[in-house]
């Protein structure tokens, strides 16, 4: 006689809250700690991780409900992952915590879930440096220790002191390194009014940037494709993505627009297979792309790098967060030489 055994898997998941090691500035003020859930897989002895990164105040599941969810998906984890996927639409960051997870949990080994040069330590990816909002005094050091540490691709955010002051620091950099010596970005978090935005790419051209990011507040379609076919500056949409969850919307967003880069944060736009959409989507209409991070731990962050890893680009990525927190998860990942590396010798240290 034949007896088969359903084996069932476990799921259960966990609140953890990241401290800033210093308070850090953005256009929507001072973040000091950082809240983040886990999902944790168990089934037949093996073990899956994933990490939902919610962001509040910038994530569309930023919701009352959103841990309600968390419970429903631990409920129905049998289901399976196409099933949870379709049913998490307006909860990206499940939506990629799922996916991490059940990539974790059928793979070798818990935290390899992209097995690559990069993982072997074979290979590095770019990254660029981020340059937090403060005094015009704080951010200048900021600068120099991303300089001194070897970033040639430096990140700014502007938007919170005033325009001229962030326009003295750009300045200071040109003075001393060109745009073949340190590629600059800077992150307006739609912090420009679209009256004034024009007037100010215009300035901020004369500095030879690489692009700006999401320089007016999302949602504004008609004076963000204005900018874009007018600016002397290539745009970057960010925010912009955030909640456009429906194939055709996601087409005609970028139709209507048409920036010059697009930004892929894939705990804001639904983990690996939103990501992968909007890659497709940009580039039929020959729009350039990165991915970054948004403050996930060091296991959000392993899941982007290693996914970002085999898509094959060679532009700076933005996942150098790993170090701004004080009770992040000791990981084989590094920022050394303005690059992130996976140190395949170190262990995780992964402990809730």
């Amino acid at each position: 006689m034949l007896i088969f055994i359903a084996l069932i898997m476990k799921a259960s998941y966990k609140k953890y809250i990241l401290n800033f090691k210093q308070p850090s500035g953005t256009s929507r003020g001072i973040l000091k700690t950082k809240e983040t859930w886990f999902v944790i897989l168990e089934l037949n002895g093996n073990q899956g991780i994933g990490e939902c990164g919610l962001f509040r105040g910038l994530s569309i599941d930023d919701r009352p409900d959103y841990e309600d969810k968390l419970k429903w998906v631990c409920t129905n984890i049998n289901l399976g992952l196409e099933v949870l996927l379709e049913e998490l639409i307006e909860f990206p960051s499940i939506q990629f915590g799922l996916e991490m997870a059940f990539k974790s949990l059928e793979s070798e080994n818990t935290f390899e879930l992209f097995p690559s040069k990069f993982t072997k330590s074979a290979d590095s990816i770019s990254i660029n440096g981020l340059i937090w909002m403060g005094s015009e005094d704080f951010m200048k050091t900021q600068i120099a220790d991303k300089i001194d540490s070897g970033f040639n691709c430096i990140k700014m955010k502007i938007g919170a002191i005033d325009f001229e002051s962030e326009i003295n620091l750009l300045k200071s950099i040109r003075n001393q390194f060109t745009s073949s010596d340190i590629e600059l970005r800077v992150d307006a978090n739609g912090a420009f009014h679209p009256s004034e935005a024009l007037e100010k790419l215009k300035i901020l051209s004369d500095f030879d940037l690489h692009s700006i990011e999401q320089p007016i507040k999302q949602g504004q379609h008609d004076e963000m494709a204005s900018l874009c076919k007018k600016t002397p500056l290539p745009i970057a949409l960010d925010e912009e993505l955030i909640g456009v969850f429906d194939v055709t919307n996601k087409q005609e967003l970028l139709q209507t627009i048409n920036p010059q880069y697009i930004i892929l944060k894939p705990s804001l736009v639904g983990g690996y297979r939103g990501t992968n959409k909007w890659i497709e989507y940009a580039e039929n209409q020959n729009i350039g792309w990165w991915i970054t991070s948004a403050l996930e731990s060091n296991v959000g962050l392993n899941a982007i790098a290693q996914y970002t890893y085999i898509k094959h680009t060679k532009m700076p990525q933005g996942l150098g967060t790993g170090g701004l927190f004080s009770n992040n998860f000791e990981s084989p990942l590094k920022v050394k030489n303005g690059t992130l590396q996976y140190r395949k010798n170190v262990n995780w240290k992964f402990n809730l």
